[in-house]
């Protein structure tokens, strides 16, 4: 961030953030952002308790269950029974700095157990519910989790059980039971160690929590996450306490929610997607959230959601868009509806301009990791170039750096890096739990590595190419996969295409493009042959793909990113 002399440039926020962020705008844009009193920050007590106090009343959320059973909970309701939740928690001897795992799909509960484990001062795992007895075992392990929140639908507590029988610093297992729960079998006393019940029993605890005096805040650490994987076994993430408000960008100024509007992020909370657009950024906004407690993702559905509830600001990964997109929109009220984002992948402009016709909506798409908040965006005020990421965020220094660790010229092929030589930036994390060699790896030379390349244009938007693993390198050219995707996924019968390097003995690495295509659509040698007419129509020889495999689905990792590693 480039130092500002004149103070009066910035101006506090509005609202409870206004006490820790200070912005600089011009015509509604922002320029530059600074925060004060983070190292005192913490999200329970300065957001949520805050508004509660100032605003009791207003809406923090609009909870439907999988059985679409609705809730409309109170910023009062999530600071008492967050409070309640703290109490219970402390009554079970979780502690200041104990590991937590939270695996509670879109249950309430998950908002409640959140914002407790904040004020007590305990470090949260948040969890996908798709993990089984062997993923367990590994993340209990690695993550040292002395306590875990668990969903009772399905099988997951099940898996978890298993997993704590070979765990010992496994200490306390509570469980959260719905209307379609099937593992509450675990509360009953025959089950050796029975679960606790967090419904029936936090409901005998006090709704106030005061702030302690030694309150968990700044660079104590706050979250882990297990990065998704896609190349090797999840690293673990550790964020602290500032980490919430590198999330203000996101919220105001990508996914510009309205403190009087419903914002809707689809992600599952085990993901950190989901922080991103279901808790933090939203709620310093003051801005209501949606939940919809799904089981499986349904389309129609989710339109229908946007007709009856209202809902005025969207965000979901370039999948879900896309089976979006192939449905007929015009038979939904989207009217509501103003702003829509994207992120989780790169976006194919196809989508980009088929959501564009069907609502008159251009997607905003951003870029980030596990270990950052958003990073790169087309920020509200820009106008957004269909593909790109869009620009650094005023957060982060960032550039593309060659090999050499020289900046990339305007159109050439660089990784993405953060500057962390003059200062590191809230949001950015703080290391690999217990594994300084990743680190050292990932964050070194006065530069955090990202991993993923892009280049830039003469315009400073910047274009997505792929991870540095995924670089195709054929004939003497590098060949990002992304660009050959885009062009394949124009075709109105594709659904999912993935582009990935093969050996080859001439040119070194071949192209192979493994391709989903619509329900009813046939992968024929004649629709290969159509494929590739079309993809040498549109690119230029050395991209074009020397082989293409029909596959019924692509192998993702369950926060739903393509494992290119298996398809190649």
């Amino acid at each position: 961030m480039n130092e500002i002399n004149s103070e009066a440039l910035f101006k506090p926020e509005s609202g409870v953030a206004g006490a820790f962020i200070e912005t600089v705008t011009h015509d509604g844009i922002l320029e530059k952002i600074r925060f004060k009193n983070e190292d005192k920050f913490n999200f329970g007590f300065d957001i949520v308790d805050a508004i509660a106090a100032k605003l009791p009343d207003k809406t923090a959320m609009v909870h439907v269950s999988n059985e679409k059973e609705e809730r409309r909970l109170t910023f009062e309701d999530i600071s008492k029974n967050s409070s309640k939740a703290a109490n219970y928690f402390k009554s079970l001897g979780i502690k200041k700095g104990d590991h937590v795992m939270l695996v509670l799909k879109r249950h309430y509960q998950f908002w409640y157990a959140i914002t407790a484990l904040h004020k007590l001062g305990a470090v949260v795992i948040p969890t996908t519910n798709l993990l089984v007895t062997e993923d367990f075992i590994h993340r209990f392990n690695a993550g040292e989790v002395s306590a875990i929140v668990c969903t009772a639908d399905g099988k997951t507590a099940g898996y978890a059980e298993e997993a704590a029988r070979t765990c010992p610093g496994l200490r306390t297992k509570i469980l959260v039971t719905t209307n379609a729960s099937d593992g509450a079998d675990l509360l009953h006393p025959e089950c050796g160690t029975p679960w606790h019940d967090f419904n029936k029993e936090s409901e005998a605890f006090s709704d106030e929590f005061p702030r302690p005096e030694d309150a968990a805040c700044g660079d104590d650490p706050m979250l882990m996450f297990f990065t998704s994987g896609t190349t090797a076994y999840p690293k673990i993430a550790v964020h602290n306490y500032k980490y919430p408000l590198g999330h203000f960008i996101t919220a105001k100024y990508w996914h510009h929610v309205d403190p009087d509007g419903l914002h809707f992020t689809i992600s599952d909370t085990g993901w950190g997607k989901a922080l991103w657009g279901k808790l933090y950024g939203q709620w310093m906004c003051e801005a209501a959230i949606f939940t919809y407690d799904f089981n499986n993702f349904e389309p129609k559905d989710i339109l229908a959601m946007f007709e009856k509830y209202h809902i005025t600001t969207f965000c979901a990964p370039p999948t879900m868009y896309r089976f979006i997109i192939k449905l007929d929109m015009k038979k939904y009220d989207l009217s509501a509806l103003k702003y829509a984002t994207v992120a989780g992948e790169a976006l194919n402009p196809e989508v980009f301009n088929r959501f564009y016709e069907a609502t008159g909506l251009k997607l905003m798409e951003g870029f980030g990791q596990t270990e950052t908040t958003l990073s790169i965006a087309n920020l509200y005020g820009m106008e957004p170039k269909p593909g790109s990421m869009g620009k650094p965020t005023p957060l982060y220094d960032i550039d593309i750096q060659l090999s050499d660790g020289t900046s990339a010229p305007v159109g050439e092929t660089g990784e993405i890096v953060i500057r962390t030589s003059d200062r590191v930036p809230d949001g950015l994390f703080a290391g690999y739990y217990n594994d300084e060699e990743k680190t050292a790896a990932a964050w070194h030379d006065g530069y955090y590595h990202t991993g993923d390349t892009a280049y830039r244009d003469e315009d400073g938007y910047f274009w997505y190419v792929g991870r540095v693993d995924d670089l195709i390198k054929s004939a003497g050219y590098r060949i990002g996969p992304f660009e050959i995707e885009n062009v394949i996924m124009e075709l109105p019968y594709v659904v999912e295409c993935a582009v990935t390097a093969q050996p080859d003995e001439t040119r070194g690495q071949t192209i192979k493009a493994t391709i989903v295509l619509t329900e009813g659509t046939e992968g024929t040698p004649k629709l290969k042959k159509e494929i590739l007419a079309y993809v040498r129509k549109h690119m230029a020889a050395y991209k074009w793909p020397r082989i293409i495999e029909f596959a019924k689905e692509l192998p993702k990792t369950i926060s739903g990113k393509v494992r290119r590693v298996e398809l190649k």
